[in-house]
Parts: structure tokens; C-alpha cells; sequence
């Protein structure tokens, strides 16, 4: 009977601990003060990171067509990147 209550509890820890981490946001802990042109033409959005709230830093958050992560950039490269993106909506396929 000890045995069962043992594997309950073990069972519910479990689930709480991975419950738990789907909640916590993923931040940026550190930025690249300049990301290649190549990665930057690749970009196919951001996300701004603001250092309010679970976030300590503020970030660019840069998701590159081909790339598994997302580049963690810092925020004076949002003019850059805004300017690069509309210029590759304007291009015709």
C-alpha cells in the first residue's frame, strides 16, 4: 500500500514540474551587438523582449528562416531590421 501512495506522489511531482515549465518564458539573457547582413535578410520576424516583468534585458528577438533558435539581438538593430523586412515584402517572387 506504501508502494502505491510513493509512485501517486512521485507521479503527481512530475506532472507539477512539467506543468510548471511550459509556463516560464524564454528570454534573452544576452544580445549580439551586430548579427551578420546574410542572418539579417533571412529574417522573417521579430519580437521586442522588454526588460519588464520575467525578462531582465531588453532584446531583439530575430527568427531566421532556416535557423532552429531564434538570434537574440540588441535593440538598436529594430530600425535595421523593420527597414530590411518591408524591403523584402516589396520584392516580387
Amino acid at each position: 500500500m506504501d508502494l502505491k501512495v510513493a509512485f501517486v506522489v512521485i507521479c503527481l511531482c512530475a506532472l507539477a514540474i512539467t506543468s510548471t515549465e511550459a509556463g516560464i518564458p524564454k528570454c534573452c539573457i544576452t544580445t549580439k551587438k551586430s548579427v551578420p547582413r546574410h542572418l539579417l535578410r533571412k529574417v522573417h520576424r521579430y519580437d521586442l523582449q522588454e526588460n519588464s516583468g520575467a525578462c531582465d534585458i531588453s532584446a531583439l528577438i530575430l527568427y531566421v528562416k532556416g535557423m532552429s533558435r531564434p538570434i537574440c539581438a540588441h535593440t538598436h538593430m529594430e530600425k535595421i531590421v523593420r527597414r530590411l523586412l518591408k524591403k523584402t515584402k516589396h520584392r516580387t517572387p
